[in-house]
């Protein structure tokens, strides 16, 4: 059966802030020991959140354990996946820029369950260390010694993969570390799954491909059939748009012209770039075509061969095609891993009918990956905010070493200039975009893209406050 319990913030299943300087004290002495400075060592202090959810999938299976940490400051965010006991896993990569760690090795096909950990990160290849990171734990903990030598090698074998967070999405470089992914890994509980925008697809975006340029997240979903289990798991992270069984499209910041029932065929028709398509090429947001990944897990308890294991992560990566659409392009890096936890050695089912039901689980997944949408503020142009609190709203707003944005105050009119490295979403480097009041601390810009930027009585500058909220320091006052 597929449960869903809903858990508001603040539930047991809620972002926990915790200190990290107990995890960091030795990284701090390592590094200072090596003479690398108290910056290496992490001195830093973040907000960290552990088992975060909204939307959460229960279901009934010991074996997977779960956990999730994000560092909402960026946001980015890391998910692992951790079986009871070794496991039998195989991996299918596909698209144009998959970022993998330990994937070849399953593919020499070895008839032995070696996997303790599969690890979904954000960060792009910086997020890598994640799955290492999982492993090391493994060892620090005892769980695995790393004995080599024994009758049965006990070295913890983690695999991982990882989506693109970075670019015109976020206005930082904020990456999940290994402080990050160890925390997920020992906050990991069995039976439970977050839904939407959380773990590793907390910043997790879809449909570039049309200009749909959506919030996106990880979706979860289980079956079991007469005894055999499902599971399936997925951080969609894809170029093209979350479909439906009704080829609806889920998530999408439409043109004002297209209809709300859209689905790919009507995108396609109405898409005005090079070759037909939309923003594959001309991206009207600056988020970038090239960056995109959906990184997926399918677990079933019935015990199959290498051979048969492989055949299901190739039949159920295909099938992804239908609820994403386009899939595996050349601008996707995406992957698959089975799993096979062997709980059941009778064959009740063949590889195929696994492979079929496992389809349609993971579709349930790709459809539960979809958060709820941001809205686009509604301006009030007549609105008149006095010249006063736009005076002291104008100044330089530092998000990052490489970001930042002036805003300037011309006549009761506050403009705006990205004057970092790079633009500021919709706001560029090469011209001043109008801000146009919603209320007298909010403001908005002409695009039908959502973004909010609100002026906070501390003297910050908040972007898009909620969930996908990103803050700036003030450097220069005008």
């Amino acid at each position: 059966m597929f449960h869903t319990v809903n858990k508001e913030r603040g539930g047991d299943l809620a972002g926990t802030r915790v200190d990290r300087r107990v995890r960091r004290q030795r990284w701090l002495a390592a590094s200072l020991a090596l003479g690398l400075g108290v910056g290496a060592a992490y001195a830093e202090e973040r907000e960290v959140l552990l088992n975060a959810g909204e939307r959460t999938l229960t279901f009934d299976w010991p074996m997977i354990r779960v956990g999730t940490g994000e560092y909402p400051e960026g946001p980015t965010g890391v998910t692992v996946f951790h079986f009871a006991e070794k496991v039998l896993g195989a991996v299918d990569v596909r698209g144009g820029a998959p970022g993998t760690v330990n994937t070849e090795y399953l593919k020499l096909g070895y008839d032995l369950p070696e996997v303790d950990a599969v690890v979904f990160a954000g960060g792009s290849w910086y997020g890598l260390e994640a799955a290492t990171a999982v492993a090391s734990a493994m060892k620090e903990d005892g769980l695995r010694d790393g004995n080599a030598f024994s009758a049965e090698p006990n070295i913890a074998l983690s695999v991982g993969s990882i989506i693109y967070d970075f670019g015109a999405r976020r206005l930082n470089e904020i990456v999940p570390d290994k402080p990050l992914a160890q925390a997920a890994f020992r906050n990991a509980r069995p039976g439970w799954f977050p839904q939407g925008a959380q773990g590793a697809g907390r910043m997790a975006m879809s449909g570039y491909f049309f200009g749909c340029n959506a919030m996106s997240g990880q979706g979860g979903a289980f079956r079991e059939i007469n005894g055999i289990k499902v599971a399936a798991f997925t951080v969609v992270n894809a170029i093209g748009v979350i479909t439906d069984r009704d080829g609806n499209v889920l998530a999408c910041n439409r043109d004002p012209e297209w209809p709300a029932d859209m689905d790919t065929s009507a995108l396609l028709a109405r898409a005005n770039g090079p070759l037909g398509i939309g923003s594959a090429v001309a991206d009207p947001a600056g988020n970038g075509a090239s960056k995109n990944t959906t990184v997926s897990l399918v677990v079933t308890n019935q015990k199959l061969s290498p051979a048969e294991l492989n055949r299901l992560a190739v039949q159920v990566h295909t099938s992804m095609g239908r609820g994403l659409q386009p899939f595996a392009t050349q601008f996707d890096g995406d992957v698959l891993y089975a799993v096979s936890t062997a709980e059941v050695e009778e064959k009740l089912l063949s590889s195929a009918e696994i492979g079929a039901l496992a389809s349609e689980v993971m579709w349930d997944a790709i459809i539960a990956s979809v958060p709820e949408q941001p809205q686009h503020p509604t301006p009030q142009p007549e609105l008149k905010v006095g010249r006063a609190l736009l005076d002291q709203y104008a100044g330089v707003y530092e998000f990052s070493p490489g970001v930042s944005l002036q805003v300037v105050h011309k006549d009761g009119v506050l403009r705006a200039t990205a004057t970092g490295r790079r633009d500021v979403f919709a706001i560029a480097r090469d011209r001043e975009v109008q801000l146009v009041p919603v209320s007298s601390t909010d403001f908005t810009v002409a695009n039908r893209y959502p973004l909010t930027l609100r002026f906070q009585e501390d003297g910050s500058l908040l972007v898009n406050p909620g969930h996908w909220q990103q803050l700036s320091r003030r450097k220069i006052p005008m």
